[in-house]
């Protein structure tokens, strides 16, 4: 495996959150526009994942411009652009920031040997490990700049069975019809509860 590589993996196991992982898979089942809009609730359930980290997570796409968001009774997230038009830097971006993947401590020149004093050849110009981090993180923002939430989709469409996303847009479609029916019995139980106090 090549040095580049190596690091590379070792900097995304690192500081990309899991944050960034249930976005995106989030996402991924508001790619197909037929779905309509899905609450955070929905999405962490149709996934198993907690739904108050997912609700942590949403805020921040809606203010970089990915979601939109709509309240009320059929209200919930839908994706602000196509597919085509959202990288993966650009969730990872929204979710955790613009931060670098590694920074570079400068202990180059605090080796036990220098003393007090570290010679000059030690500290001369870009950290040799902090050099190899900065060219790992260039080979994978750019990757992940290239690769869109479109392209996550049709990777897992293409592994999916027929029919699946139709299953997943009955299991949305299923829950915008209980929460109307929820909100309809809340409605129709505050009545009798107004009329019985009258």
């Amino acid at each position: 495996m090549p040095e580049a590589t190596r690091t590379l993996k070792i900097l995304v196991m690192a500081h990309i959150g899991t944050g960034v992982e249930y976005g995106l898979h989030c996402l991924l089942w508001l790619v197909d526009p037929e779905t309509g809009r899905a609450s955070v609730r929905e999405l962490a359930e149709l996934q198993g994942i907690s739904p108050s980290y997912v609700a942590k997570i949403f805020p921040k796409l809606e203010k970089s411009g990915i979601v939109a968001a709509q309240e009320g009774l059929t209200g919930g997230y839908k994706l602000a652009k196509r597919a085509d038009k959202i990288t993966v830097l650009e969730v990872i971006e929204a979710i955790d920031g613009k931060k670098p993947l590694f920074e570079c401590q400068e202990i180059r020149g605090r080796c036990a040997v220098f003393g007090d004093k570290a010679p000059r050849w030690s500290t001369k110009g870009v950290c040799a490990i902090h050099a190899v981090m900065l060219r790992a993180e260039q080979v994978m923002r750019e990757e992940l700049r290239q690769t869109t939430l479109a392209d996550i989709a049709q990777a897992v469409g293409q592994k999916a069975p027929a029919g699946f996303a139709g299953e997943i847009r009955n299991w949305l479609a299923g829950r915008v019809d209980q929460r109307s029916q929820a909100r309809l019995a809340g409605i129709a139980h505050a009545k009798e509860a107004r009329q019985l106090d009258s």
